[in-house]
């Protein structure tokens, strides 16, 4: 994982990565199929690492395909992270609202603040779950299916393989993430920009992931 931090700097070194960075980020505008084909990218990407190619893979709209098995992978995972927090979070809005009709219990308004805080550190904690487990959610999903990316248990046995390399990736796909956001913090046209960047870079460092103690076992 020594060459991780290179995620950073590497999309630069293809001659033609600012026109095809922008290419992307352009594609990602346009509403759901943007973003599984910005999936499908990244993938594209991570196939050109494996062999040994370090430029970016031509930006066009037709990588859908190869994206929206990871696209639904990650849907069914955010989807189930948000449906646990509901189940905490709107009984404690009814709670609350119940309240707010008559003479209101000391103990019930603390019951429904503990479980709305509850909600949100279920959603907070799963969403940064999920983010330190995408990258052998890839792999999986890259090489099983939706069927293989599905599969919690090799998931999480791949995840827990070497703890320290999915910790520093985790870390570096949060970094990313901050890069993908950049365009909107400076200005918002940037984002176009930052988030095709991100992609590439998250393409490296599941690749440092893949090449780390992991590589090889059986997921």
């Amino acid at each position: 994982m020594e060459r991780i931090t290179d995620a950073f700097a590497w999309p630069a070194r293809d001659h033609d990565w600012l026109t095809k960075i922008l290419i992307i980020g352009l594609i990602l505008l346009i509403p759901i199929a943007g973003a599984i084909n910005g999936i499908g990218w990244m993938l594209a990407t991570l196939d050109r690492l494996r062999a040994g190619n370090e430029t970016l893979p031509p930006a066009n709209l037709s990588y859908i395909g190869r994206g929206l098995r990871l696209f639904v992978v990650n849907l069914v995972y955010d989807l189930s992270v948000l449906l646990v927090a509901a189940a905490i979070y709107v009984p404690a809005v009814l709670i609350a609202s119940s309240q707010s009709r008559g003479p209101a219990s000391p103990a019930l308004v603390s019951l429904a603040i503990v479980m709305s805080l509850l909600a949100f550190s279920v959603a907070t904690l799963g969403t940064l779950a999920l983010n330190f487990a995408l990258p052998a959610i890839v792999l999986a999903t890259d090489r099983d299916g939706i069927s293989g990316g599905l599969r919690v248990s090799a998931v999480l046995r791949r995840s827990r393989i070497n703890v320290a390399t999915t910790l520093i990736a985790g870390l570096m796909l949060i970094a990313a993430g901050f890069v993908g956001s950049l365009g909107i913090v400076l200005c918002g046209i940037g984002v176009l920009f930052t988030s095709a960047y991100a992609l590439a870079m998250q393409a490296w460092i599941i690749r440092s992931f893949e090449l780390g103690p992991a590589a090889g076992e059986a997921a």
